[in-house]
């Protein structure tokens, strides 16, 4: 039996005993190695109805769109019609956002390099017409700068359904409609759905969200973000099988299983160059390329990317060179424990790469300068606040805002303890992961001037 093998029946006998200690409804999994595929799911994919999870049903795999983009993006470079250093607004004369300096400088590189500096965790509802996208744009235009373009990174969903609207413009179509023509269709993907409506003539995983009195998650009660936020990641489900075959194509340097050339070699090497380094943050990779998120593991280098929509959480990883790639497709639940279970076995016994283990707790709390940490940061997103108490323990208290505040309960104060220079983690995991929390930065008084687990929020206390 061969290695590929090995691994798929392990993935088999193994995963549904995996989504109970984890408390995941369903999960799809799918491993490509030297051009073979094997495939496992199990559990429900909706609780509400009791269909059971089967190797063709979709999963949304929400901000792994944003290679998708990247990757419709790197084929309009390659036609000469994008010059990747131009001004956005070379293009798209309508992006606007509250600092017109930033908005007339800001590149599409520094787009796909999520650098760009403004705020960008808005999902703002824009309909469900093939123009939501270009309606999008008419909505962040007092969207603040929270830093200069190119200072420093922070995940940003807005700068990514720009990058959607550019496509729109350069392919004369919706974003929809171009991913098909220029991605879907030459390679070869038949169970794949951009909205609810297409998700429906496949079996369809729902989200599922934490409840309020006890471990199992619940149905979540829509089944998707809104339209406008597709080329961020916002409604793209596929299976497991037809992540792995988009995988393949960037493994092989941008042809198809089929011989047919989907990217140029040189702007598949050129999403998987570094653009920006990242603070320690745990589940993100080490640094950012064109799209791609980077991870410095060992035995590697590793390029992927991870979605989380409303219960849903994807996970993609490949190894350049090796030909190997897995995707981990879930509904709900510690998501995180699942994807590290199977990635760490499959990455290792096809691809020789170790894993890092997931940021624990050290031995002895580092300690902390509390001058610098404590005080309120704010996104789009929440506020978040942190204190500490008479005991000396420091908590951090989010509100969360929009349509942030209407997904589950308000979540509760968690406590955090020092881990490595000014970067606390939480003393209880949260969805079976301990998200570092990184003060970056100077507010010119020696305090930190944000707080940053991945988007960079701004302190906002005088």
């Amino acid at each position: 039996m061969s290695e590929l093998n090995e691994i798929g029946s392990w993935v088999r006998e193994n995963l549904p005993a995996l989504l109970a200690d984890a408390h995941v409804p369903a999960a799809s999994v799918a491993v490509l190695s030297d051009g073979e595929v094997v495939t496992a799911a199990a559990g429900i994919l909706n609780r509400n109805t009791g269909v059971e999870a089967d190797e063709d049903s979709v999963f949304q795999v929400g901000s792994i769109t944003k290679t998708w983009t990247a990757t419709l993006i790197m084929q309009l470079v390659d036609e000469g019609l994008l010059d990747l250093d131009a001004p956005v607004r070379d293009v798209v004369p309508a992006f606007a956002i509250a600092d017109e300096a930033a908005a007339s400088a800001i590149t599409p590189r520094q787009l796909l390099s999520h650098v760009s500096g403004f705020e960008g965790d808005l999902f703002n509802d824009t309909g469900v017409g093939d123009d939501a996208v270009e309606k999008y744009l008419a909505t962040i235009t007092d969207a603040p700068q929270l830093f200069a373009p190119g200072e420093r990174f922070s995940y940003n969903n807005a700068a990514f359904v720009v990058l959607g609207r550019i496509v729109e413009v350069l392919r004369g179509t919706s974003f929809d409609q171009a991913l098909r023509t220029h991605l879907a269709t030459p390679l070869g993907l038949t169970h794949l759905a951009t909205s609810a409506a297409e998700a429906i003539m496949f079996r369809a995983a729902l989200g599922h969200l934490p409840s309020e009195d006890g471990d199992e998650p619940v149905p979540a009660p829509v089944w998707s973000l809104v339209r406008s936020n597709a080329p961020a990641g916002s409604m793209l489900a596929m299976t497991a099988r037809d992540l792995v075959t988009y995988a393949r194509m960037h493994l092989d340097g941008g042809v198809a299983a089929d011989g047919t050339r989907v990217l140029s070699t040189v702007s598949v090497q050129a999403m998987q160059e570094r653009q920006v380094e990242l603070p320690d943050l745990g589940l993100m990779g080490d640094a950012w390329g064109l799209g791609w998120e980077l991870f410095d593991w060992e035995g590697g280098p590793v390029i992927g990317h991870d979605g989380g929509t409303i219960g849903q959480n994807a996970f993609l990883r490949m190894v350049p060179g090796s030909g190997v790639a897995v995707a981990v497709l879930t509904n709900g639940g510690h998501a995180v424990d699942v994807y590290h279970a199977i990635t760490s076995r499959v990455l290792a016994a096809l691809a020789g790469v170790r894993m890092p283990a997931l940021p624990s707790l050290p031995h002895s709390p580092v300690e902390v300068d509390l001058d610098r940490i404590l005080g309120t940061y704010s996104s789009s997103v929440s506020d978040s606040t942190v204190r500490v108490d008479d005991d000396g323990r420091v908590w951090l208290e989010r509100t969360m805002k929009g349509i942030f505040a209407e997904l589950g309960p308000a979540p509760e104060p968690v406590e955090l303890v020092g881990w490595a220079g000014d970067t606390l983690l939480p003393r209880e995991a949260q969805n079976g992961i301990r998200m570092p929390h990184a003060f970056v930065g100077d507010d010119g008084t020696g305090r930190a001037l944000y707080l940053h687990t991945g988007r960079a929020d701004r302190r906002v206390d005088a």
